[in-house]
């Protein structure tokens, strides 16, 4: 093409602990054994995606003081997975949701070190926080951490760790073992540490990395968590699907990372989308209101109500009209081990009301409204289409992508959308780079010591 297209960013994720996957259907997997994820992982690679995102669940939900089995129970730990991916897959990322509130920097920079020396420099670490008491408990750090301190103690892990990494030189692996080779890596690894959150120091046992430093992705909406993201990740979840709020937010997030100088280019942003394709648009649509059914049943309805009015909502007709009574922010978490997605839920729940009455709303349609998340509906040239303009147009640099069928669902994409991409320029038709880091089309980071 004589016009050079904005590439398109993609990653595949695996749900896991939502209400997305529609685990009853009978062409669904495991989400524990390794054929789920490996299906996934070598359909994106297949695909020309750039990396594999696997969340996290560090405690069984509860609903109620029982487990909260709407959706599955149990989960494998995220690294072994990725490491697992690492052997079955040659270009595709890996990346993994990893706590900054219950790990430790010394440990978990290991690790992620690890995972890009087995994977040939294709780690990615999303960073993520938690104030939660109720999910500390299984670290013995119940409620240690105030709401307003998860940022401040992840910036600082996030520092350490890039300390840790920093401390081998990056002539210190490829280095010929030779005399001066010897007295060069004698002297790595060091590194020492003092600030609010850690003090350590040591000897760093891991060689520097292929990539140097694993790609850091992060999600964060507020303020605090817009700076964090623009400072110190190299790619940033966005909640917003709207082309509108989507831009704004996109031209946010450059902004910020401007302003803390940091290079055009240096941070991606990426929403989570789903889709469902269709020969036909009515075909498509047909099949969409039938897998919303399916992820959205009465049950589930209430229960995704409930995270909102913390109040026990199961007396409620799905089919009927929405709770007559107002929130409870105040009393004890009805859901516990849920995120918090919406912070005022009085508000909420008003706009809530206002739309019901406008559209004529049941209780489970406003949840379906509220609580759907599949963005990408027609024909695969609508989808093409809509993707690609999406991020021609600034929304985002591209989409991690689900199917609320696992592990087969993307493959439809793959075999369909992809090749469609592909004719227009938009999407690689082969790997270029040898590291994540590189398909990303990011800025290697600076070998040496970085400061706290």
């Amino acid at each position: 093409m004589s016009e050079a297209r904005k590439q398109i960013i993609l990653g595949a994720y695996v749900g896991g602990v939502n209400h997305h996957t529609v685990w009853s259907d009978p062409k669904a997997g495991s989400q524990i054994a390794f054929s789920t994820f490996r299906h996934v992982a070598r359909t994106a690679e297949r695909g020309r995606f750039d990396f594999f995102f696997l969340a996290e669940g560090l405690a069984l939900r509860e609903r109620g003081g029982r487990i909260f089995d709407q959706d599955i129970v149990g989960r494998p730990d995220t690294l072994p997975v990725l490491a697992a991916l690492a052997a079955v897959t040659e270009h595709l990322g890996l990346v993994g949701t990893l706590n900054a509130t219950f790990n430790e920097p010394y440990e978990l920079a290991r690790q992620l070190a690890s995972l890009d020396h087995l994977s040939g420099g294709r780690a990615g670490w999303n960073v993520v926080t938690s104030f939660d008491a109720f999910t500390g408990r299984n670290f013995r750090r119940g409620g240690f951490l105030d709401r307003e301190d998860r940022y401040v103690r992840a910036q600082e892990f996030l520092a350490v760790a890039r300390r840790l990494w920093d401390s081998w030189p990056t002539d210190a692996i490829a280095a010929e073992r030779d005399e001066g080779a010897f007295l060069r890596q004698k002297d790595a690894g060091s590194f020492d540490f003092t600030g609010r959150q850690f003090d350590i120091a040591g000897r760093f046992s891991t060689p520097r990395s292929p990539q140097g430093h694993p790609v850091i992705l992060q999600a964060g909406v507020s303020p605090q968590g817009r700076d964090f993201a623009a400072g110190g990740a190299d790619a940033v979840f966005s909640p917003y699907h709207r082309l509108a709020e989507a831009q704004e937010f996109y031209r946010d997030i450059h902004a910020r990372a401007a302003r803390q100088g940091r290079p055009p280019g240096s941070v991606k942003v990426l929403p989570s989308a789903s889709f469902v394709l269709g020969d036909t648009a009515a075909q498509a649509e047909e099949r969409h209101r039938d897998v919303l059914l399916r992820q959205i049943s009465g049950q589930t309805a209430q229960i995704l109500l409930e995270s909102v009015w913390n109040r026990d909502l199961s007396g409620y007709d799905p089919d009927g009209p929405l709770p007559d009574v107002d929130p409870d922010p105040t009393g004890p978490r009805v859901i516990q081990g849920r995120a918090v997605l919406h912070q005022d839920p009085f508000a909420t729940v008003a706009e809530w009301r206002e739309l019901a009455a406008a559209r004529g709303y049941s209780l489970r349609d406003l949840a379906i409204h509220a609580f759907g998340r599949t963005e990408f509906v027609g024909t695969p040239a609508q989808v093409a289409d809509r993707i690609d303009a999406f991020v021609q147009q600034d929304g985002s640099d591209g989409f991690i992508l689900g199917s609320h069928l696992v592990p087969s669902g993307l493959d439809e994409f793959v075999d369909q959308v992809v090749p469609l991409l592909q004719e227009r320029g938009s999407l690689r038709t082969d790997y270029g780079g040898r590291t994540l880091r590189d398909n990303l089309g990011l800025p290697a980071p600076a070998d040496g010591t970085l400061a706290a």
